[in-house]
């Protein structure tokens, strides 16, 4: 029996609509949509994992970050996102430095984001 360790995981939030959810999780973050026959249930893939979201009555209620994503580049992103109509979230973190919208320390990049519904996302590298 290997317990979790050799499982997937998979990220999921809460959101209070699906279809708000849906422009914002596809169009402004480019992920791809699945097929789902849960009703009040969207997934979408995220390069090996699986983002599902479901409708919920405490959307937004979690105040710590729901979903973490790595990339490449976190600058880059966060430009790019910020294209798109993103606002970043600006924290006091001791350790980190601010450059932007993007907190930095020795090889460390991260950046943190609202979802419409006030989930708090992360990007990270390093």
């Amino acid at each position: 029996m290997s317990m979790l360790g050799t499982n997937d995981a998979i990220a999921t939030i809460a959101v209070k609509d699906l279809q708000r959810a849906a422009t914002f999780y596809r169009d402004t973050l480019g992920l791809e949509p699945l097929d789902t026959e849960q009703s009040g249930v969207s997934r979408y893939a995220s390069g090996r994992s699986t983002v599902l979201v479901y409708q919920s009555q405490f959307a937004g209620t979690n105040r710590a970050t729901s979903a973490t994503w790595q990339v490449d580049n976190v600058k880059e992103l966060a430009r790019t996102l910020r294209g798109r109509g993103v606002t970043f979230e600006h924290y006091d973190l001791p350790g980190l430095t601010r450059e932007g919208d993007v907190y930095v320390a020795e090889r460390y990049q991260g950046a943190w984001f609202k979802d419409p519904d006030g989930n708090i996302l992360h990007i990270v590298s390093g």
